[in-house]
């Protein structure tokens, strides 16, 4: 499967599958830079999601992106990476 961007439904699909955390992706759209804390996201949680997409497309992502705060932050650096293959 090709993918070219990670979308705010795919994000929340994964919040739930990797770190249990349910969020309506309208929410992630609307928000874009609200705290991944205060959407009940933690680090280790984000990590998971990270191991997560690496798993499924067999693409190396950043090693910031668990660092990432954010939705937008998060979906800006994995989608470039996702293009750029890096």
């Amino acid at each position: 499967m090709i993918i070219t961007a990670l979308t705010h439904d795919e994000l929340a699909a994964l919040m739930k599958q990797a770190a249990g955390v349910t969020v309506d992706a309208r929410d992630l759209e609307k928000a874009p830079d609200a705290p991944f804390t205060t959407l009940g996201l933690d680090s280790l949680g984000l990590l998971g999601i990270v191991g997560e997409l690496e798993n499924r497309y067999g693409v190396a992502l950043p090693t910031d992106a668990e660092r990432c705060k954010t939705p937008a932050e998060f979906l800006d650096l994995v989608n470039s990476a996702l293009r750029t293959g890096v």
